[in-house]
């Protein structure tokens, strides 16, 4: 009987391929984690550098809009505005206010709105943080100096309506556009008052020197031409549903519909009022402008507070209020309380950002919440240079 040959097939035990699996699994999951860590990584840095972009850009407009307050106003500007119906902002040609659901009221001065170049809103901003309190709002006021409406001239032809036209001297018209209404030699003529892009609008101010008595306007409608570089703009006497803001009024004194027919005046140009406030009616909330009668726009969204304080100087004493976070008010906040007492909107020197912040979100959830994972916050200070027009500036 001849010998079988034996031989072993081969192959794994199940014991070699149980270590196998786990030791497969192991250096898989590591591989994954890394990967799921360097993607995670990659989304917070582009939602970081997001971020900033965003913040940057908000940061820039409110600054430079800080910055521009009381230009084109002239010095220690103060403009009385007509007292039948409190004058107001932060509303738009809807008649929808926004200031936490309300208007912003003028300063008075014995009675008398006045319009300044600079308007704190102390604690008129929403609540978002119950342990951090009201938000600030901030209103700041200058002329548009992009938009040439100072090359014409302004007369009240009717109740309510005001021509723009050229400047005329009599008995010899000169050369228009006048000398010194435009920007620089590249630029050879005004643009059109109803201008499809840069033109008067609804909603729009305009301060015009009438019979040497400043008053402002609010455009009620459609400007019309009428003629070569004339056109009519209407200001219609307020009402439920025109001018929201109730500039044009005809009590006595400064109201436009209590100047008379023929009131003229030259170098008439457009208020730009500038309101800046955090609108929590909006998941997240939003800081938003409004301009002057039109709707507000957003700015930036995640924006979580926002909060002001002043700088101003005292001429009478020689002597600075400083970080006023309620200039004027009985508790006016400052440094030394009380050092603001008396003091008007015209003598504010710094406007201190006390602190801006954005946040970015992690699932739809706000940083602070638990699952947010990213903040940015701006403390800056900005010159109110155009608002004093001296060199009292506090260290």
């Amino acid at each position: 009987m001849g010998d079988r040959l034996k031989t072993r097939e081969s192959g794994f035990s199940l014991l070699e391929m149980m270590i196998s699996v786990a030791l497969g699994t192991v250096v898989l999951g590591a591989a994954v984690q890394i990967y799921s860590k360097g993607v995670g990584a990659t989304w917070t840095v582009s939602q970081r550098a997001e971020l900033q972009q965003d913040f940057r850009a908000a940061s820039n407009m409110l600054t430079k809009d800080l910055s521009e307050a009381g230009a084109g106003l002239g010095n220690n500007v103060a403009i009385a505005l007509p007292s039948g119906s409190t004058p107001r902002f932060g509303c738009d040609q809807t008649n929808t206010c926004y200031l936490n659901g309300v208007a912003g009221t003028y300063p008075l001065q014995s009675g008398t709105p006045y319009l300044y170049g600079l308007i704190p809103g102390y604690n008129l901003g929403p609540i978002l943080n119950a342990t951090q309190g009201a938000t600030d709002t901030v209103t700041t006021i200058y002329t548009d100096n992009n938009f040439y409406l100072n090359c014409y001239a302004a007369t009240v032809t009717s109740a309510g309506v005001v021509t723009f036209a050229p400047i005329v001297t009599t008995p010899v018209a000169t050369a228009w556009p006048p000398p010194g209404c435009l920007p620089n030699s590249s630029v050879t003529s005004p643009q059109a008052v109803n201008d499809a892009v840069v033109g008067l609008t609804p909603g729009d101010l305009v301060l015009m020197n009438l019979n040497n008595s400043p008053i402002v306007g609010e455009v009620t409608g459609a400007v019309t031409a009428t003629g070569t570089n004339t056109y009519t703009v209407p200001f219609a006497k307020a009402s439920s549903t025109v001018d929201p803001l109730k500039m044009n009024q005809t009590p006595a004194g400064s109201g436009l519909n209590a100047a008379p027919v023929g009131a003229t005046g030259a170098n008439p140009q457009r208020l730009l009022v500038i309101t800046y406030y955090i609108d929590n009616t909006v998941a997240p909330p939003r800081l938003m402008r409004q301009v002057s009668g039109h709707s507000p726009i957003p700015v930036a969204e995640n924006v979580a507070y926002m909060k002001f304080s002043y700088d101003l100087f005292n001429d009478a004493t020689s002597s600075p209020a400083v970080n006023c976070s309620n200039p004027g008010a009985a508790t006016d906040g400052c440094n030394t309380a009380g050092a603001s007492s008396g003091l008007l909107p015209n003598q504010i020197t710094k406007i201190n950002i006390l602190n801006m912040a954005m946040n970015s979100t992690l699932m739809g959830a706000q940083y602070g919440t638990g699952t947010g994972y990213q903040r940015m916050d701006l403390q800056t200070s900005v010159s109110a240079r155009n608002l004093t027009y001296a060199n009292n500036y506090p260290n």
